[in-house]
């Protein structure tokens, strides 16, 4: 099949969506990212707007009308539009995978073949070895990488090729359902590795590193991808020296920028304006790995996609949400960078109320990313500015259990003995509109707890005048149904609700509607930093955090950390392994609110 591309039009490259989205054209329906040529078509079909027709035998290309680029805010655009185009009652094509391999076009339709370059700046660092490398890894194990792609590792430590090699193949693994030539796979993936070492104030490192980069790429189209895998502060000296000595001449570059994004809305507004004195907001990927977990993707699906559920989702139906993160274990060593930060900046700023933005969204009008965020951005807006009366604080002491002593937080070498940081918060947010209004959503999140887990629940109301009340006595909250979805671990989504045991009498129980994951799907869930990287590649942008978004998650949650910090507030000790202080069961219990986590099921 003979294609033909006229000449692109100078318009912005929308959000190239290759991984089975189902809201694009049948083009999407074959692709696979891990063939360089249909990539490279889809890449160039986007760009030129363009859509293969039928018309003609399949060999006409007929133009499709330029989509309004989106912008981060201001009044809402119409959304792309990636509908397929019908000529004289024919619609267009889809090519099979064997015509596709054929097909080797660029962007600048001459016929070149498009690469990634990957750079980890920060590549020393645990992140970068525990998390970036092993999910790049995983990404060329499935074949979701394109053909031709390079990894680079960035950092000031003195390293070659090969010990860069042997540092990143001590983490990588297969996956459990896919362990066929692991370790060919493997070797050839750590042969695209390389290493450089630099400083990340130096532009004459990155000029460096960008011939480096240029040998690998060739004569094909280079696109660029950097993950700041680094401090904060040295964000804006790393992005400043890639845009000026190693951004791509001929195709994309993108950076991933790692949170924390500033420590409050003036801060965060400074690194913002810092990096747009550099990069494109649409170049710019803030990345909250929260949102790449996949029952936390599912979210909306669970809601929009089933009318069991959308017609419930609102303050006539819901008495109340909980998001609840918890982790077992304490800073240990690691308190100098918590230290500055504390449990509120670390996981309530940005994960918990990203979760609590997807999950109160309204119906938005598509898929799209702009769109999504969009949405998110007025449930932030409409939120009350959290104060202290509607937050507990608190810190893990020492604890003694089973002849195992527990350290407390200020017995962590790296925190000061006086230090009032929360490792430990309980918050109520109210989203004043008409789906939530008087609907309290409760955020928990801690450190050194008796138990790891995240999980959202939603209590629903009690049944008006409910004829078998007398079977659950005096504990209607007993009687209540209440929606789960395990985040992490063990990811699962059930439904809690009143159930006759079988026999002659009539006595009631509650009982689970049980979806396990485990149980369910045989494939291991990926994990989030392999599907961020991937959207990232992609440019596709709905699992990012925006600018605006940003600038409203900080306005709800500046004034309570500065008045926190000013009155010098001293958060309620709670020992090592327990459920937390006190006191954040009497915040739940002055919104009549019981948290869900306290059952027996725990």
């Amino acid at each position: 099949m003979a294609v033909s591309f006229p000449k692109c039009p100078s318009s912005p490259l929308p959000p190239l969506q290759t991984r089975n989205r189902a809201w694009l054209s049948p083009l999407s329906a074959p692709l696979q990212v891990g063939d360089s040529s249909k990539w490279a078509l889809l890449e160039a079909t986007k760009r030129c707007h363009l859509c293969v027709s039928a018309t003609n035998g399949g060999s006409a290309v007929a133009p499709v009308e330029p989509s309004k680029k989106v912008q981060d805010s201001g009044p809402k655009t119409t959304p792309t539009d990636h509908s397929t185009k019908v000529e004289n009652g024919i619609r267009p094509t889809v090519l099979s995978s064997n015509e596709f391999q054929d097909l080797k076009t660029g962007p600048d339709n001459s016929g070149r073949e498009s690469t990634v370059s990957i750079t980890v700046v920060g590549a020393s660092g645990d992140l970068a070895k525990k998390k970036i490398f092993p999910a790049l890894f995983a990404l060329y194990y499935e074949g979701f990488l394109p053909k031709h792609f390079t990894i680079f590792g960035y950092a000031r430590s003195k390293m070659t090729d090969s010990e860069l090699r042997e540092m990143v193949s001590r983490t990588l693994n297969c996956r459990i359902d896919q362990r066929e030539n692991c370790d060919a796979k493997m070797e050839e993936f750590l042969k695209r590795c390389f290493y450089h070492s630099g400083q990340y104030d130096s532009e004459a490192h990155f000029v460096e590193l960008d011939k480096k980069l240029k040998q690998h790429e060739g004569s094909r189209i280079s696109n660029r991808l950097y993950y700041l895998s680094i401090p904060p502060n040295i964000f804006l000296d790393v992005v400043k020296c890639t845009s000026l000595a190693a951004s791509s001449e001929n195709g994309w570059t993108r950076v991933i920028v790692e949170k924390p994004f500033g420590r409050d809305a003036e801060s965060s507004a400074a690194l913002t304006r810092g990096l747009k004195q550099y990069l494109h907001e649409d170049q710019i990927f803030r990345i909250d790995h929260y949102l790449g977990k996949e029952l936390v993707e599912n979210l909306s699906v669970l809601r929009f996609s089933n009318l069991v559920f959308e017609p419930l989702w609102s303050r006539q139906y819901i008495r109340n949400v909980q998001i609840i993160f918890s982790e077992d274990f304490g800073t240990e060593g690691r308190g100098g960078y918590f230290d500055s930060y504390g449990i509120i900046r670390d996981i309530m700023q940005n994960h918990l109320l990203q979760i609590v933005a997807l999950f109160a969204m309204e119906t938005r009008t598509s898929l799209e990313a702009e769109d999504i965020r969009n949405e998110k951005v007025k449930v932030l807006r409409s939120m009350k500015t959290l104060e202290i009366d509607d937050v507990v604080i608190g810190q893990y002491k020492s604890h003694t259990r089973g002849g195992v002593v527990y350290p407390g937080y200020t017995d962590d070498k790296t925190v000061p003995n006086d230090s009032l940081t929360p490792t430990f918060a309980a918050a109520a947010l109210f989203i004043n509109n008409a789906r939530w209004d008087g609907v309290p959503f409760l955020m928990k999140a801690g450190k050194a707890l008796h138990t790891k887990r995240a999980e959202i629940r939603v209590q629903f109301r009690h049944v008006p005048g409910n004829l078998y009340k007398k079977c659950f006595g005096t504990d209607l909250d007993r009687a209540t149904n209440e929606l789960v979805i395990r985040v992490q671990p063990d990811e699962a989504i059930y439904l809690k609700i009143n159930n006759k045991i079988p026999g002659l009498g009539m006595r009631l129980d509650r009982s689970n509607l049980n979806l396990h994951y485990a149980a369910r799907y045989s494939k291991e869930i990926p994990c989030a930093y392999e599907r961020l990287l991937l959207d990232a590649i992609e440019g596709e942008r709905r699992l990012f955090i925006r600018s605006d978004e940003l600038d409203a998650a900080w306005a709800l949650f500046t004034p309570l950390l500065k008045d926190l910090e000013e009155k010098r507030i001293a958060p309620e000790l709670y020992p090592y392994g327990s459920r937390g202080p006190v006191g954040a069961h009497y915040l739940a219990a002055k919104y009549n609110v019981r948290w869900g986590d306290l059952g027996a099921e725990h």
